[in-house]
């Protein structure tokens, strides 16, 4: 009578379990990774390579199941490096990241093998079929919402700045990331990681994982035709002086054509081999990198190794690719695994690293931060000299870095172009080069690249692992750092942990770069975070002056989960709040700085604070008139929206604060309304939608190149003789 074999509860939904694996008894009987223990002993020990490669199969199993369940999802990528993760966690590495999105299926079958998905109630694989793709569930792509996954993943050219800016706050961990051929082609990795590791060469604990697998999403990547010896010196070339490269071509037995092939077709013993090749080659990668050497490890193995299909077809399932599909049913049929092999898999994956994922990843606790203590904020008499609301920030900025020494500025264009030069003296630009003249010292704290991407990288990934960053752009640059800006703070609405709120400072204004023409004028910017604020935890601030400044960033490191972009100008301007009024604007979204009385009123609702020149001229002249007016400084549009406009009840920090409909009316109330902006119209929609007045917008529509910030205000209509002339035809 045969033996009954119970299943274990974990495995209900597993379409298929396959027969007893040749020489699964020798190799198989007892865990690898023995108790007590966090890794594997030996990278050469048969019984390890033998489970690491059944560890890899199981990944393969699970990730085409899981995505034929919703006949969506992209298991090829994934599956041509599983041999790659395995021998990841065989060793005891799980802080691993990745820049592609499309490897998700995968993370999520290697987090349910672990356990950590029992965090969010995934038990069973019937559970993690049912979840994925579902709201509240397993997204699409990556997500620090799913217990053990370190960060996002969607847009390419991204993962290095979370393994980089982890690296950095963690030298004792070892941070691999994958990184996919198609990928590579993206302009920002190789030069990102490059000035990373001129700026910091003693921290090399990040690793690249290369998935050299011939394809991209629909076609050939754009590498596919280099030699091996020519990515080799690719990499050489780009700073890495340890490139350690596995091809399964060189494994194999069964005459397979072309450079790419795929190492499950192999022979039992070729695969063991392949299998070994790799696990002693991420061993040694991960000893180099984390002894100091900047080290990639490549991974050249057919795209859709072991799935329903190869190449480009593998890379994404559609509504015909259901498990009923006979090319999918017939290759879940092939690569299943024995019970007793899934036991064995879940036991290695337990014990790796230390438990799940979910309980031993660096991005599963709060990261400690020094207390700040009080900040050296300098209040200026209001109505005293005009002053640079950049610099008395900068002076702020520098009192923070000098007590956390975790904190770190990153800018593109230069601190000292954007009146923020107090900043280098407190804090030292980053630099190979010891030079007094220019701020600049190995060990420095503010950060410069000549790439936003890089800039916004490192400081918003740094932000998400839970330090205090400040990136600083010109407004008119920074939308090339905008994409992973955009990523983190949707990352950080659905964060299981509070974080920094990952803070901007946006200088040089449309309006101060006449003379630049419009290269340098391009405010439109505002309208993409106008339209983020409805996300929830996005508040774009518009301090009107140098106090209010100081003010608000005061304000935005306290926040948690939140995005914050502060604009202010490099030029002198006048003082027209105290402290107490921006605290109360930041708290209300607006406060009234001047009122006069009059027949009628005009509110204008302004934002910015080079705008407030030409209002105060506009309102001058209706008083002349007799006409009566108020005007108002909005400094966080975000707290004039409705509840119901907004999305912040959906964020982990929720913060649910806005103007109620009476303050709002005692603040904007009048015969009409005109907003007025230097930006993006987009940016007024909180008060066009709720004002009952008759109103108008004056806003931001070309550049161009002019002598003087009036010039161009006046080229885009933004002069007191418009505004007058408005707000009597809407009083009239």
């Amino acid at each position: 009578m045969a033996a009954v074999i119970q299943t274990p509860a974990f495995c209900e939904g597993i379409q298929y379990f396959g027969e007893t694996i040749p020489s699964f008894d020798t190799y198989g009987a007892t865990p690898a990774i023995e108790t007590g223990s966090q890794s594997i002993s030996d990278p050469t020990d048969p019984k390890a390579v033998f489970q690491t490669q059944i560890y890899a199969d199981a990944l393969r199993y699970l990730t085409l199941q899981v995505t034929g369940s919703k006949a969506s999802g992209h298991p090829g990528g994934f599956a041509s490096q599983a041999e790659a993760y395995a021998a990841l966690v065989m060793l005891g590495h799980k802080n691993i990241l990745t820049e592609v999105g499309h490897h998700a299926p995968g993370f999520y079958s290697a987090m349910f093998l672990d356990r950590s998905l029992e965090d969010m109630g995934i038990t069973t694989v019937q559970q993690l079929r049912d979840r994925f793709r579902e709201q509240h569930g397993l997204l699409g792509h990556l997500s620090g919402f799913i217990p053990g996954i370190l960060a996002p993943a969607g847009p390419l050219g991204q993962g290095q700045h979370f393994a980089m800016a982890a690296a950095l706050l963690h030298r004792d961990k070892l941070f691999p990331f994958t990184l996919g051929d198609g990928g590579m082609g993206e302009p920002y990795p190789m030069s990102s990681m490059a000035h990373f590791h001129t700026a910091y060469p003693e921290v090399t604990n990040f690793l690249p994982v290369l998935v050299w697998n011939g394809y991209s999403q629909e076609h050939h990547s754009m590498v596919s035709t280099k030699t091996n010896q020519e990515m080799i010196d690719y990499w050489r070339g780009n700073g890495f002086s340890e490139v350690i490269l596995v091809d399964a071509k060189n494994y194999d037995d069964q005459d397979q054509p072309g450079a790419y092939v795929d190492s499950t077709a192999f022979s039992p013993a070729a695969r063991l081999e392949f299998t070994q090749a790799v696990l002693v080659a991420i061993d040694k990668a991960a000893k180099s990198a984390l002894g100091g050497k900047l080290t990639v490890f490549i991974i050249k193995q057919l795209k859709g190794a072991g799935v329903h299909a190869r190449g480009a077809k593998s890379h994404n399932l559609y509504p015909k690719d259901t498990l009923d599909a006979p090319h999918i049913s017939g290759t879940l049929k092939t690569i299943a695994l024995p019970v007793a092999a899934w036991e064995l898999v879940r036991t290695n994956c337990e014990r790796a690293g230390g438990g799940p994922a979910a309980k031993t990843a660096v991005t599963e606790f709060t990261l400690p931060l020094v207390d700040l203590g009080t900040l050296p904020l300098t209040e200026f008499a209001v109505g005293g000299d005009p002053q640079v609301s950049t610099t008395a920030m900068g002076k702020l900025v520098g009192a923070v870095g000098q007590i956390d020494r975790t904190f770190l500025v990153t800018n593109a264009d230069g601190n000292e172009a954007s009146g923020i030069g107090n900043i280098n003296q407190a804090l030292k630009i980053i630099h190979p080069t010891v030079d007094d003249l220019y701020n600049q010292t190995p060990q420095g704290q503010v950060y410069e690249p000549l790439s936003e991407d890089a800039c916004a990288g490192l400081a918003v990934g740094l932000s998400l692992m839970g330090a205090r960053t400040l990136w600083c752009s010109y407004e008119s640059f920074a939308i090339n750092g905008l994409p992973i800006w955009q990523t983190v703070t949707q990352a950080m609405a659905e964060l299981r942990r509070p974080t920094p709120a990952t803070v901007t400072l946006f200088t040089a204004g449309a309006l101060e770069q006449g003379r630049n023409g419009w290269t340098h004028q391009r405010p439109e910017i505002e309208a993409y975070f106008a339209a983020m604020m409805r996300n929830g935890n996005i508040f774009p601030l518009f301090p009107p002056d140098a106090n209010s400044t100081q003010a608000c960033y005061e304000w935005a490191l306290t926040a948690k989960n939140k995005g914050i972009v502060i604009t202010a100008s490099k030029s002198p301007l006048p003082i027209r709040t105290t402290l107490d009024q921006t605290r109360q604007g930041l708290q209300e979204g607006a406060i009234v700085l001047q009122e006069a009385t009059g027949s009628k009123v005009v509110t204008f609702a302004v934002i910015g604070d080079m705008t407030l020149i030409p209002v105060y001229a506009a309102a001058e002249t209706l008083a002349a008139q007799g006409i009566g007016s108020k005007i108002v400084s909005v400094i966080n549009p975000r707290r004039l929206y409705r509840p119901s406009d907004v999305a912040w009840d959906t964020c982990s920090e929720p913060d649910g604060e806005f103007l109620d409909d009476a303050k709002f009316e005692e603040i904007f109330g009048g015969d009409a309304l005109i907003g007025v902006t230097g930006g993006a119209s987009g940016m007024l929609e909180p008060i066009m939608l709720r004002s009952l007045a008759k109103r108008d917008t004056f806003a931001w529509k070309r550049g161009e190149t002019t002598a003087t910030a009036g010039e161009l205000m006046a080229f885009n209509g933004l002069t007191a003789e418009a505004i007058v002339n408005r707000a009597i035809q809407l009083i009239a």
